[in-house]
């Protein structure tokens, strides 16, 4: 159920008001929610974009540019005083494997990167976004400004911080996620419009790309909070993903625009939401399950992906390959000449004039056991 902060603030003191938009300053809301209570933080604070005049197009029409007033700041270091105490707060929150993302563009996300070193987070990666449909420079005196820069930090180098490798490689045909998105900036029926027809709020975030933020670095029922919260792209993505969230949003208009937004997100279901199970956390499957189970029968021939070596698979679970005799592990490394050997990618079977990876069958035995739901 989404509510409002005044329908939170009448539930118990120590209770973490989920799901919620808290209207006010965010320093002071953050300050005042419970320490160690956050997952992930998603933070998209004012740019302090500097602008002195407005911005118009060749034909003279007036670019819809940043220029409220929550963007204003009255130096360099009246905005690097902001920018530490909001890290500060974010910090307090966040659990001891907890992360945090901060985007921005090249007006401040330096500044923000060596307040994050200095307050001790541990940075993991930059991200670039590159915008598929960035606004031209209409003045041509500067390159086309086509991408912001986000900042992966976990709360110190310690820090166990959640990833996805997995699902992420799955999802992205079986390539490691790089460094560089592409997503076109938030257009169409996505963006919201206030009475006039017009952009309701300058700086709305794509939902792809929260979406590939929140995969990549949350589980189900993780809590995540945005504390610059606006029309609550964040809100959104995190309740069609079954994540919690809480928003801090100091412009009453946003908050509304935003609960009503989040509010008619339907979440996926707890079957679409169930994770990719990481190798490394995979229930341990012997070698000689395989033939226990009839998946793999002894006298079989495996062979290495260039056949190069032949091993023949021996009743007991172990292999033999001329003088070499032992596990799987052993003898890849024993035919190579090498002081190790991944023997279930380096082992494989053939089928149809097919040769496939061992590995490939620890699926089959950990579904035909019920590994995988244990």
């Amino acid at each position: 159920m989404l509510r409002t902060a005044r329908q939170a603030a009448s539930a118990a003191a120590d209770e973490l008001p989920l799901d919620t938009v808290l209207i006010g300053d965010c320093v002071a809301q953050m300050n005042a929610l419970p320490a160690g209570s956050v997952d992930l933080i998603f933070a998209d604070p004012p740019y302090n974009l500097q602008l002195e005049q407005p911005l118009t197009r060749p034909d003279q029409s007036r670019v819809d540019a940043v220029d409220d007033d929550w963007d204003k700041f009255e130096s360099f270091a009246h905005y690097d005083r902001f920018t530490r105490s909001w890290l500060t707060a974010a910090r307090r929150l966040l659990k001891p494997d907890g992360a945090l993302w901060v985007i921005g563009s090249y007006h401040n996300i330096f500044r923000v990167g060596a307040a994050l070193q200095d307050l001790e987070f541990w940075l993991l990666n930059d991200i670039v976004w590159r915008k598929a449909n960035p606004m031209p420079n209409f003045r041509g005196t500067r390159f086309t400004n086509a991408h912001e820069t986000l900042i992966w930090a976990s709360k110190s180098q310690k820090s166990r911080v959640t990833f996805n490798y997995e699902a992420l490689k799955a999802g992205n045909d079986d390539t490691q996620m790089r460094s560089d998105w592409l997503f076109p900036i938030c257009t169409g029926a996505e963006r919201l419009k206030d009475e006039s027809d017009e952009k309701l709020h300058p700086t709305q975030k794509p939902e792809a790309l929260l979406y590939r933020i929140l995969t990549a670095t949350t589980r189900p029922g993780d809590v995540v909070l945005d504390p610059f919260f606006g029309t609550g792209t964040t809100g959104a993505v995190a309740r069609r993903l079954g994540r919690r969230f809480i928003g801090v949003e100091r412009d009453s208009g946003y908050a509304a625009a935003a609960l009503r937004r989040v509010s008619a997100v339907r979440p996926a279901s707890a079957e679409a939401l169930a994770p990719v199970v990481p190798k490394r956390q995979a229930p341990r499957v012997a070698f000689g399950s395989l033939l226990e189970q009839g998946i793999l029968m002894p006298g079989e021939v495996l062979f290495d992906a260039r056949r190069r070596f032949a091993a023949l698979i021996k009743a007991d679970g172990s292999l033999s390959s001329g003088p070499h005799q032992g596990s799987i592990h052993k003898v890849g490394a024993l035919v190579q000449g090498a002081e190790a050997c991944n023997g279930w990618t380096f082992w494989h079977r053939e089928r149809e004039g097919r040769l496939a990876p061992i590995d490939e069958l620890r699926a089959d035995i950990r579904a035909r056991m019920g590994l995988l739901s244990a």
